[in-house]
């Protein structure tokens, strides 16, 4: 079987491309689509995924980092179903497909009884290791380009400001350095702009009411958009 999981971190970003992706290379993929919502950010649909997937099973990632949230994580749900024999397959980062490390080790090749399948071991840990590193490379990409988004969200509100645009606030006002901070934590924790939290626990964690939470939110959606 062939699966396709394709994965996004709010309502408000856009799965299309992920699906695309998929299915221009696989047409016939099953795509296991999951959002992460409420308050967690369990992902009951990965999980089931690989408790039912069966040797010689293929699974395929528009990226890595669509895998899971951290490097760590990853790597670990990697080495597993690497172990149980599922193919995985990224369309962006191909040098970190399991097929490379299956034909390096050329695992058909039967142990041999002697101390030479010390060697071969010792090669597979080798060749897993060199994976787990790639393989958080890449996430470390990802969130570059989480951090990239930020930045450039926190410039084109500047720029906006510059230009005389009140992104909602009543004329004459500033900015006061309560709301910079709050504005900051957004940006860094919303799941809006990539964070890890949904829009109730981060108003609990910058400690403001809901109407100014999302006040403020909506101020940074028109600066990205400036």
């Amino acid at each position: 079987m062939i699966y396709g999981y394709a994965r996004i971190s709010s309502k408000h970003q856009n799965i299309d491309r992920q699906i695309r992706n998929i299915k221009s290379r696989y047409p016939d993929a099953i795509m296991i689509i999951e959002v992460y919502t409420g308050r967690t950010q369990d992902r009951p649909k990965w999980v089931n995924l690989i408790s039912m997937v069966k040797e010689n099973d293929k699974i395929i990632f528009d990226s890595v980092s669509r895998m899971s949230r951290t490097s760590d994580e990853g790597f670990a749900d990697y080495k597993a179903l690497y172990q149980r024999g599922i193919t995985l397959e990224f369309i962006n980062e191909p040098q970190i497909d399991t097929a490379v490390y299956r034909e390096s080790l050329q695992i058909d090749i039967p142990m041999t009884g002697t101390d030479a399948d010390l060697i071969l071991k010792g090669v597979e840990q080798y060749l897993m290791k060199l994976a787990e590193k790639q393989i958080k490379i890449a996430f470390d990409q990802a969130q570059k380009e989480v951090d990239d988004l930020r930045q450039r969200t926190i410039e084109g509100l500047q720029t906006a400001r510059l230009a005389g645009k009140k992104l909602g606030r009543p004329h004459g006002r500033c900015i006061t350095e309560k709301e910079r901070k709050a504005k900051n934590i957004i940006i860094k924790r919303d799941k809006l702009f990539g964070g890890d939290l949904c829009p109730t626990d981060c108003m609990k964690v910058i400690g403001i009411s809901r109407n100014t939470y999302y006040r403020y939110r909506k101020d940074l959606q028109q600066a990205t958009n400036a």
